[in-house]
């Protein structure tokens, strides 16, 4: 009989959801949390569970959401257990998620030592990368075209409101948009090197979340550092898929 355990993310923007065999990840799934985050767990766990799911594990924003799952883990654990399912070899882990962004170090044991979160200010987060973008009229999905051969213009403010205030005077001198995007991705890929290496990260640097699908973003985000960051394509589940992978190790291998 197959034994699977189902990891549940409930994130600030999107909710994910992953099926796991032990080994290998048999079915994904990711929807925006919307301001339903009740409904989106739901959605997910009753599209993922069956009668072989011996274990669930929720985490992010919404876990306790979800009333029939086993348990609920931090969303550290759970995305550094994420990202070392998906390079075991990597010490350091930079997330930049819907409303905060995180530095996680493990040991060489892939146990977390120590970690560093922003979440009272949605400077450096996805959602301020969103609302830019709003302004600028341009999907977030398309960044990588929207800034490909332009210039950064130097953007001053990281709060928001500014942030916003200083784009429309932008937009008022007729700057190119992409330049400005651009601009936006220094600022916040230079804040968040600032911000992770307070923790003194070694070796590579695993890039999770959303906007680590962005290969511009990883570009100059391992400019700042000045270390190599790498990601994969399965980044924006690392939460969902740590939650799977430590139900199964902590509770199905033992059934």
């Amino acid at each position: 009989m197959e034994k699977f355990t189902l990891g549940i993310d409930s994130g600030s923007t999107t909710t994910k959801g992953v099926l796991f065999d032990g080994k290998t990840i048999i079915k994904k799934m990711i929807i925006k949390t919307s301001a339903k985050p009740r409904e989106s767990i739901y959605k997910i766990y009753e599209e993922l569970n069956s009668k072989d799911v011996k274990y669930t594990i929720t985490t992010g924003y919404g876990r306790t959401l979800l009333k029939e799952a086993d348990k609920n883990v931090t969303e550290i654990t759970c995305h550094a257990q994420g990202v070392v399912f998906l390079n075991p070899t990597v010490r350091g882990i930079i997330d930049i998620g819907g409303q905060d962004s995180k530095a996680i170090l493990l040991d060489n044991s892939l146990n977390v030592v120590d970690f560093i979160m922003n979440d009272k200010c949605a400077a450096g987060t996805g959602r301020f990368i969103e609302v830019m973008m709003r302004i600028l009229e341009e999907e977030i999905y398309n960044i990588d075209n929207f800034v490909k051969n332009r210039n950064p213009v130097n953007i001053s403010s990281m709060c928001t409101v500014f942030a916003e205030s200083e784009i429309i005077s932008l937009l008022a001198q007729d700057v190119n948009r992409g330049d400005i995007a651009l601009g936006i991705i220094h600022s916040v890929c230079k804040r968040t090197a600032n911000f992770a290496q307070r923790l003194n990260l070694q070796g590579d640097i695993f890039f999770s979340g959303g906007i680590a699908l962005s290969e511009i973003f990883r570009e100059i985000l391992e400019s700042y550092l000045n270390k190599k960051v790498i990601t994969n394509e399965l980044c924006q589940y690392a939460g969902a898929i740590g939650a799977a992978t430590i139900g199964y190790r902590n509770e199905v291998e033992k059934i």
